[in-house]
């Protein structure tokens, strides 16, 4: 099973959603975590990249390396890329490993964040 970090836009099919959370700097945290671990990012364009998570910096953008695409036959010019840049402001869900997630700790940490700003 996998877990999708969504951006906005339609589910894909065999995953599940996390809802979305207005706090980058968690974002940032929850990813590095996820460094070297196999993802897949969908692009608002309907662009689906899988690869291993090469690294993400502070707006999110993110670097995927040993990359394909779930649609060859509609992106047959992606092919011959292995490793690709994704800047964050094109992604709109992150499917990761469920078993890389720990969704009650996640949500504390989003708790927690959230009252802090509040004060």
């Amino acid at each position: 099973a996998l877990v999708s970090v969504a951006w906005g836009g339609s589910q894909a099919p065999g995953f599940s959603v996390q809802p979305y959370c207005p706090h980058p700097s968690l974002f940032y945290s929850f990813f590095k975590s996820l460094v070297g671990k196999d993802v897949v990012v969908e692009l608002k364009n309907d662009l689906s990249i899988c690869g291993t998570l090469h690294s993400v910096d502070q707006y999110l953008n993110i670097k995927l390396t040993d990359i394909s695409v779930t649609d060859p036959e509609k992106y047959p010019h992606m092919l011959s890329v292995k490793n690709c840049f994704i800047r964050g402001s094109v992604v709109r869900y992150v499917q990761l490993p469920a078993d890389e997630v720990d969704t009650q700790l996640l949500q504390d940490a989003a708790r927690k964040e959230a009252l802090q700003q509040k004060q």
